[in-house]
């Protein structure tokens, strides 16, 4: 699978990614590109229709057709005309990413945004940070509405540009590519904003204004996605981030060897691997860091299957090394065919290397893809606890991506052309939903969940 990741050297990086800056195309250009992408995602998606309809995805595919009446059209309207089509399909792995080229161009041109940035917990819009001048706006009050539009009706405009399997993931997505940047694709630029804000049960009104894009946002901020390889000790417990499951393999390896070497220096009676804010990656990554508590052999999935397509094959002679079987399996079968691929069981470390005192694996909303997965193939073969609150990505899900090009506009698109479904074999549309639940309020430095882990071994220890 492929790992989520939005930063600001991604955004201005994107500048020369795909198209010109400040890309205009033809109502003909955009009208064949909106029918490749409809005929593409039927042809080469594992299962369009598994939580949508065949009925509600062309009625979008003519509503988005007869949006498209302009003499021309930028690039981040049509980005936005295409992701509407995408997001149909509701599946998070089948999407256009955020407009990280326009966003830029945006910003080079000394754009402004919206000045809080949100959680949302229990139905609940939560200031998480307060960007503004205005020190009367705490974080934990509640966002009721801006510019006089409700959030539940704010929602219902971001959603349409969002790929998710449903609203809890949606709102995840909305945290973590930031609503600033989301108000600003769907509204456009704004001066000031009038905010309704609840907090100790008052509610008052605020004009917020404007903040530039570049030095009072996108340089004070941390992105939602920061996992990074780190290891401590807390008492009788090892903390273990991982880090994301991508980049330098090489690297990653030699650091959970190590990690594990001191672990088994310090005699740790409890491993707590940390897989928050993670946005996922490959299983050879997740396989090994496994590997070092688990007692048994172990796959990450009971049932890994991909369909092949023309489109696909058509990516992997120009881009994959087809002297591999995996590749190669997808150019032998059929186009449309589905076929089953097997993973061969993962052997664990050798008991000298291996840790033998009790897991906890910390995960939450944030936890993506491959770190989901990788959390409830922990929970499956119970080689740990899992802590913190359920995750928005499902661990039986549509993913194992590629990505095209479309031909006129030069937008990426992501389709899922495999389905995962988890080692227990379970298929519910769910989370993974920990063992322990502790709530991450706000995303923010306070960090409930591993104190509160913490705390709980402290009082067992007793």
């Amino acid at each position: 699978m492929k790992s989520i990741s939005i930063t600001l050297a991604f955004i201005f990086s994107v500048f020369y990614s795909f198209g010109q800056l400040n890309s205009k195309f033809s109502t003909n250009e955009v009208q064949e590109d909106l029918t490749y992408l409809y005929q593409s995602l039927k042809d080469a998606h594992y299962n369009l229709y598994a939580y949508t309809t065949e009925q509600k995805f062309d009625s979008v595919y003519k509503k988005v057709q007869q949006t498209i009446a302009k003499d021309s059209l930028s690039l981040l309207e049509t980005t936005n005309a295409f992701q509407q089509l995408v997001s149909a399909v509701n599946n998070g792995h089948t999407e256009i990413d955020f407009p990280g080229q326009s966003y830029g161009a945006y910003a080079h041109a000394n754009g402004t945004v919206f000045p809080l940035e949100i959680a949302f917990e229990y139905d609940k819009a939560l200031v998480r940070k307060n960007w503004s001048s205005n020190t009367e706006i705490f974080a934990g009050s509640e966002l009721m509405s801006v510019n006089g539009m409700l959030i539940a009706d704010i929602l219902e405009k971001m959603y349409p540009q969002i790929s998710a399997e449903r609203p809890y993931f949606k709102k995840t997505k909305i945290e973590l590519y930031s609503f600033p940047r989301y108000y600003w694709q769907i509204f456009g630029e704004q001066d000031e904003f009038e905010v309704e804000i609840r907090s100790k049960g008052n509610i008052k009104t605020y004009i917020l204004k404007a903040i530039h894009l570049i030095q009072d946002y996108e340089m004070k901020r941390e992105e939602i996605l920061n996992s990074q390889m780190k290891l401590a000790f807390f008492k009788h417990s090892a903390y273990l981030n991982p880090g994301h499951f991508s980049g330098d393999e090489t690297k990653f390896r030699h650091f959970i060897d190590s990690a594990f070497a001191k672990i088994k220096e310090q005699k740790s009676k409890n491993l707590i691997i940390d897989l928050r804010n993670n946005g996922g990656g490959n299983d050879s990554f997740s396989d090994y860091l496994v590997s070092y508590f688990a007692s048994k052999p172990f796959k990450w999935n009971s049932s890994f299957k991909l369909k092949t397509s023309r489109f696909l094959k058509e990516h992997v002679r120009k881009y994959r090394d087809t002297t591999k079987v995996f590749w190669e399996k997808v150019l032998s079968h059929k186009n449309g065919e589905i076929y089953d691929h097997a993973f061969a069981e993962y052997q664990p470390q050798s008991t000298a290397k291996r840790f033998t005192g009790k897991v906890f694996v910390l995960v939450n909303r944030q936890s993506h893809s491959q770190s989901a997965v990788t959390a409830a193939q922990v929970q499956d073969y119970n080689f740990g606890t899992i802590v913190g609150e359920e995750t928005g990505d499902y661990p039986s899900l549509y993913a194992s991506q590629f990505q095209y090009t479309l031909p006129n506009t030069g937008i990426p698109v992501k389709v899922s052309k495999g389905y995962i479904v988890r080692v227990n074999g379970s298929t519910a549309k769910q989370g993974v939903v920990p063992d322990i639940f502790i709530k991450d309020h706000l995303l923010d430095e306070n960090d409930e969940i591993l104190d509160g882990l913490l705390d709980k071994l402290s009082k067992a220890a007793k």
